[in-house]
């Protein structure tokens, strides 16, 4: 199993570089997952939408609906692809469990597996 190291800590991801364990998300560990995505800088702006993503996940068990996520953290209605560029990439940096090929076809084709 892959160990990303950021400072002073040691953070396990699956191959893909999803984060093994839900409950070891911090600020901190969505810093080392972007950098390892190739983003510089989570600004606050996009530490609301993970944080919002992270906590509809822990209640619904799924992803929210973007228009959602965007009012609900007083973004404009495309602040997801506007902060990440891809859904999908918004849900590993918010820590969320490797999604199975039915939530990539949503997330990333917005359509369902025939």
């Amino acid at each position: 199993m892959p160990i990303i190291e950021y400072g002073d800590m040691k953070i396990s991801v699956d191959d893909e570089g999803y984060l093994v364990n839900f409950d070891d998300w911090n600020e901190k560990v969505a810093c080392a997952l972007a950098e390892q995505a190739g983003i510089e800088e989570l600004t606050k702006e996009k530490l609301e939408i993970l944080k919002f993503v992270r906590n509809f996940y822990k209640e619904f068990n799924f992803f929210p609906i973007f228009n959602a996520v965007c009012k609900n953290v007083h973004q404009p209605h495309d602040c997801i692809t506007e902060q990440f560029a891809s859904p999908l990439l918004t849900w590993k940096l918010a820590g969320l469990p490797k999604p199975d090929n039915f939530v990539v076809n949503i997330l990333e084709y917005k359509q369902t597996p025939d």
